[in-house]
């Protein structure tokens, strides 16, 4: 098998329902570091575990963010 057959597919990060925290933060602009911290809180309901891997729900990250961290709580 050569290469291209054995890679996977890439998908564009803007398609992507969820992310890991390094896409996460390439995205929002917030360090990886921070949204390690934010994602252990009881609150954090963006982040799940798929084995040691934390993976963030793009739709439930954005709405925090715009909720909790810009104060903007409805």
């Amino acid at each position: 098998m050569d290469n291209n057959t054995a890679r996977q597919t890439e998908v564009p990060v803007w398609l992507k329902l969820n992310l890991t925290i390094k896409e996460a933060s390439a995205v929002s602009g917030i360090g990886e570091k921070s949204i390690r911290e934010q994602a252990v809180l009881p609150e954090a309901n963006f982040a799940f575990k798929v084995g040691n891997k934390t993976m963030i729900n793009r739709n439930l990250f954005e709405r925090y963010i715009e909720e909790v961290l810009c104060g903007n709580a409805q």
